[in-house]
């Protein structure tokens, strides 16, 4: 006979999940084991905080639903933060999880679903073994059709119950299998499942929507100067070639949020991140567009830098399917970005919307250029001395030593405009910026083993900071366990980065954030890495050593980067 833990299990391998990450406990042991014994590959994190950023990292570098699994109580507690990360980015992961037994909770339980739904998680919670099937199909389908992560309890006293018949799993009678198999932004409008929309805002009627899209066509037909910005949510619908062709046909100009990076790589109208990381000969483009049409992005203050990316005067039109309008949308039209694309490419030709020369212009006065050359074209002074690099003049010089097929993770804190700044990445599926939406730190060497895992055929390079490395340190021996290809770059100040320039000058103690130096490149060779520690750039010769040797394993920079110098980004903010 087949117990619930196996059904469970089995289903969950046959919706097409293959990656689980978990650390095991009593409320889980055995349906992980039935989850290995299925065939899903799992990693064994140091920690449930760990387990449920990589299970987040994994899915997105992949677009695949992804597993993670802890006991129940505190297991479930300590993926809090990891989890309100994976629920605000709305990463599709099922959280496999113990629970309090049907028959009622014990001394030591918790109301887990209302934890759960504290972090806008949604819930399943089978109370009979024979709905074990259905139940983890709905949580396959949930995840996937609202890209959120969602809990899937299994109380106690169900694990070893045995089903009184073995339902068979069907997904392919709604072709979730083929859906959760698919690589990310390969998906058609039609072949996507649909996202509903909340009941506080129901579908629009065509009628609406078409006047919506005549109100678009009349702001084209009067812009000159048209830019197209992608956000995640435009990437996540498969978009990018119909917006390119979009851009082409309007001649407009390409920009993307942080979380979108990499979608129009290489194309000779892309300028880049839009906010603070953009390079200023792109932000003095972006500033120039009189007509900004958003797709899937909420446009948030990073985006907009604070107000300062765009021309007060542009008008600005948001195409997103959730979240509310933003305050600096002229107009927000509730849809799909790429369905919403495709009718305003074909009403461009129906309606005669001439093409604007703005991108012509713009390569002939050698802007676009600029653009593309990016932060790498500017010089700038050299802080390094003292026994410390320059955190500018040593992400500059990683840069050309780095692979091209890469994932870059990103942790929290001030040294991420660094990357940002000099890092380009081959898609949006090759940054995972971790604690982004939860405006968290200490999740990047876990979402390293996630992006890792993932993506064998990427080599993964982690950016994280001395306060978030030892914040996540036990999974740095987890990375190394993997076996995979991993560059890990830790930019060292001895300070939380971010405090030490926005407070400090408030009247923070410095005593409360600042610290001695921690020597990681020995921390990381005690966990079986190869490591070194970076002073100045001869330091970074270890880099093409270990790629000539295939990049294989952890090689680890403990980077001594100098306090001083202030990411363009803050500085902006902090009008310095």
């Amino acid at each position: 006979m087949t117990t619930f833990a196996t059904a469970v299990a089995r289903t969950l391998a046959g919706c097409g999940i293959d990656h689980a990450f978990g650390l095991v406990g009593g409320g889980n042991i055995l349906a992980t084991a039935a989850l290995t014994r299925a065939g899903v590959h799992y990693t064994a994190a140091r920690h449930e905080g760990g387990a449920m950023a990589m299970a987040d990292a994994c899915f997105r570098a992949t677009g695949r639903v992804t597993v993670c699994t802890t006991t129940h109580g505190p297991g479930l507690a300590n993926t809090a933060t990891a989890l309100a990360e994976a629920a605000k980015n709305r990463s599709a992961v099922v959280l496999l999880c113990g629970d309090a037994p049907v028959a009622g909770p014990r001394a030591h339980d918790i109301d887990q679903s209302a934890l759960a739904a504290s972090l806008g998680v949604p819930v399943v919670r089978p109370t009979d073994p024979d709905t074990a099937v259905a139940d983890t199909v709905r949580a396959v389908r949930t995840a996937t059709a609202d890209q959120c992560p969602v809990a899937l309890f299994l109380p106690g006293d169900l694990t070893d119950r045995e089903l009184s018949a073995v339902p068979v799993a069907s997904p392919q009678a709604d072709r979730t299998d083929e859906i959760l198999t698919l690589p990310p932004g390969a998906l058609t409008d039609r072949e996507r499942p649909p996202v509903p929309v909340p009941a506080a805002s129901p579908p629009r009627a065509r009628t609406e929507e078409s006047a919506e899209l005549d109100e678009i066509l009349t702001l084209l037909a009067g812009a000159r100067r048209p830019l197209l910005l992608a956000g995640l949510g435009a990437w996540r619908s498969g978009a990018a070639k119909i917006l390119t062709d979009l851009g082409d046909r309007l001649g407009a100009l390409l920009a993307t949020t942080v979380m979108a990076n990499g979608m129009f790589a290489a194309h000779p109208a892309a300028l880049g991140l839009c906010g603070g990381f953009a390079s200023p000969p792109a932000a003095a483009l972006m500033g120039e567009a009189d007509l900004v049409l958003a797709f899937g992005t909420s446009l948030g203050d990073f985006t907009l830098h604070g107000g300062r990316i765009l021309d007060p005067a542009a008008r600005v039109v948001q195409i997103t399917l959730e979240g509310a309008r933003a305050p600096r949308a002229d107009l927000a039209v509730r849809g799909d970005a790429a369905a919403v694309a495709t009718r305003l490419l074909d009403a461009a030709d129906a309606h005669g919307i001439a093409r604007s020369p703005w991108r012509e212009r713009a390569a002939a006065s050698g802007a676009l250029q600029a653009a593309a050359d990016g932060w790498a074209a500017l010089p700038h002074p050299d802080a390094s001395g003292g026994g410390r690099i320059d955190p500018r003049t040593l992400t500059r010089a990683l840069a050309p030593l780095l692979p091209a097929e890469r994932t870059v993770v990103l942790d929290g804190g001030h040294f991420i405009g660094w990357p940002a700044m000099y890092w380009p990445v081959p898609d949006p599926a090759g940054l995972v910026f971790t604690g982004a939406a939860f405006q968290s730190i200490g999740l990047g060497l876990a979402g390293a083993v996630g992006a890792a895992v993932g993506r064998p055929d990427r080599t993964t390079v982690a950016a994280v900071g001395d306060g978030g490395a030892l914040m996540g340190l036990p999974e740095l021996e987890t990375l190394v366990r993997s076996g995979r290809s991993a560059l890990v770059v830790v930019y060292d100040d001895a300070s939380y980065g971010f405090e030490e320039h926005m407070y400090v000058p408030r009247g923070a103690d410095p005593a409360t954030l600042r610290f001695g130096d921690t020597d990681f490149a020995a921390v990381a060779r005690a966990f079986g890495a190869r490591a070194v520690t970076v002073r100045d750039t001869a330091a970074l010769d270890a880099v093409p050593e270990w790629t000539a040797r295939g990049a294989r394993g952890t090689l680890l920079l403990d980077c001594k980067i100098s306090r001083g110098v202030l990411a363009p980004f803050l500085s902006d903010l902090l009008g310095r």
